[in-house]
């Protein structure tokens, strides 16, 4: 699934999580859990939906999204930078 992001866009490849696939393309991401639990890995989506699989423990806000936990369904627009831009 196509995933457009500040700087740059990419592919999830299968099975990866969002977390997963930021990490693996140089993006900066705050984590912790990995789980949905702590909810640190909060992010801003700005395009698209994803769904998660169980309903996180965290709090997110209609527009955020746990990118540890979610399935990305169809391609999304989020706002994280690459760590090379910070």
């Amino acid at each position: 699934m196509q995933v457009i992001t500040r700087d740059t866009l990419f592919e999830l490849a299968e099975g990866e999580t969002l977390l997963e696939g930021l990490e693996r393309t140089g993006h900066h991401v705050e984590y912790q859990c990995r789980s949905g639990y702590c909810g640190a890995c909060r992010i801003k989506l700005k395009v698209g939906s994803v769904v998660y699989p169980k309903p996180p423990l965290a709090f997110v806000k209609r527009d955020e999204i746990l990118p540890c936990c979610c399935l990305v369904t169809e391609p999304i627009v989020i706002n994280v930078p690459l760590k090379s831009k910070l």
